[in-house]
């Protein structure tokens, strides 16, 4: 995989996500990146989307009317930089969100409070659904299937965007649980022809060396088992959706992290 950040750029997002705590009176718990750096298949012009977990101090959760849960900052040609708050993260974390789950398996860390953070990722086992996120990685590579890969000439990048989630399904269904962020690994994972994972891999070379924008003609052979794979999930597998987790475990994470903005050394 490519070097996916490099020091300047990983100063500058270090940089925001101080601006973010001093702006918003806040405390960035955990700071990674998303999308194709973290994928591992950014193309040298790919941009920068960080995405952060954070957590105010404890008034802030005393009040009548909920407050907005979720800090954006404006988007430009290179970072896209969102977050979310923390009681909004575990309650994603109950429902088995996949995405809040795939961030905490990424790659590329900009910061994190190790203890909270290990707290939270020891809880993704115990909420995790292949039911829903079976569903989550289906539904997301049809979308993009029928929005990016119906022309002769298609985006280079658009492939991957249908390949990873039906690899992520895949996994799902052979029962192997959390789907890895890492393409790698789900490609590792795969039991795929040699004639398809060649294609594949000559894809994905020249993903990483041309731009985001860059067109090629359509592949037949990857189209073909793009076309096969939606058609199979179709009708979904029987899989199990008995969530262990308990919510006072959460609870009692919420409190402590909360409460821990109350100390001196707290940002």
């Amino acid at each position: 995989m490519m070097n996916t950040v490099d020091a300047a750029m990983r100063e500058r997002v270090m940089r925001q996500l101080k601006e973010v705590e001093q702006r918003f009176g806040v405390r960035v718990l955990y700071a990674c990146e998303s999308g194709s750096r973290g994928w591992g298949f950014a193309s040298p012009d790919s941009d920068y989307d960080v995405r952060f977990l954070y957590v105010h101090p404890p008034e802030w959760y005393l009040r009548v009317e909920a407050a907005r849960d979720v800090i954006e900052l404006p988007i430009d040609d290179e970072l896209d930089v969102c977050g979310w708050e923390w009681r909004k993260a575990l309650g994603l974390l109950k429902g088995a969100n996949p995405t809040l789950i795939e961030w905490l398996d990424s790659p590329v860390v900009y910061q994190q409070d190790s203890a909270t953070v290990a707290a939270l990722k020891a809880q993704v086992p115990r909420w995790f659904s292949p039911v829903r996120a079976r569903w989550h990685y289906y539904s997301m590579a049809r979308k993009n299937f029928r929005s990016y890969l119906q022309g002769d000439e298609v985006r280079l990048k658009k492939y991957f965007y249908v390949l990873r989630p039906l690899l992520a399904v895949r996994w799902v269904e052979a029962g192997k649980g959390v789907p890895p962020m890492r393409f790698a690994e789900l490609l590792a994972g795969s039991e795929l022809d040699a004639p398809l994972r060649r294609e594949i891999d000559d894809l994905l070379a020249r993903k990483q060396r041309a731009g985001e924008a860059e067109y090629g003609p359509r592949r037949p052979l990857l189209h073909a088992f793009l076309n096969a794979e939606l058609a199979r999930g179709e009708i979904p597998p029987v899989l199990p959706d008995s969530r262990e987790g308990n919510s006072s475990e959460l609870d009692s994470l919420l409190y402590q992290t909360v409460m821990a903005m109350q100390s001196p050394d707290a940002a």
